[in-house]
């Protein structure tokens, strides 16, 4: 992997529609510029890219996780691909391989991790979304965070993003499974 840099963003929620929260939330973002091995060319065989997602989901799971003051409760990936890739190569990088590391840099995630991916230059803006890391159906923790590097990607860059809360939304009150319920579910697999 050539790595170009991580940047790490921590959005802390203390106030959230007219309330107080009792605990802020923090919602972290971390995103590795690399270059992109496939750029310019068609490539069939992506595996090098599958080794890389899964560095790339330790590397950036971890540094994600360190800035959370609680435990992990959602997660999410995405990847913004320079204009001489190929959305495939973002698909190479989150799919295969990038999730298991970063389940475990969450302590966990049974369920699915939500993706998103896009094509774009410099300063292109994603929105990550999010799921609780062991039941995607609760709704209080559907959400979703902007990213975006300034001067990135550059048409053979991709940017590959990971982002963990340490709660759900503020003040959630759309209905569904509480947290309380998933938290008795042992036999989840």
């Amino acid at each position: 992997m050539d790595l170009v840099r991580i940047r790490t963003i921590a959005d802390v929620i203390h106030n959230e529609g007219f309330r107080r929260l009792a605990k802020p939330l923090r919602r972290v973002a971390t995103g590795a510029v690399i270059k992109n091995p496939c750029a310019g060319r068609y490539v069939g065989d992506l595996s090098e890219l599958y080794e890389t997602g899964a560095a790339l989901g330790k590397l950036l799971g971890e540094t994600a996780v360190a800035q959370l003051v609680g435990d992990p409760h959602s997660y999410g990936k995405a990847a913004i691909v320079g204009a001489s890739g190929e959305l495939e190569h973002a698909a190479a990088l989150l799919h295969p391989s990038l999730g298991a590391p970063l389940r475990e840099a969450v302590g966990g995630g049974r369920a699915i991790i939500p993706s998103a991916k896009k094509s774009g230059g410099p300063g292109t803006t994603i929105d990550v979304p999010l799921h609780h890391k062991d039941e995607m159906y609760l709704r209080s923790h559907f959400d979703a965070i902007a990213f975006y590097i300034d001067d990135a990607p550059a048409p053979d860059e991709i940017v590959v993003i990971v982002a963990v809360t340490d709660g759900g939304r503020p003040h959630a009150r759309v209905g569904g499974l509480k947290l309380s319920d998933i938290e008795r579910k042992d036999d989840q697999t």
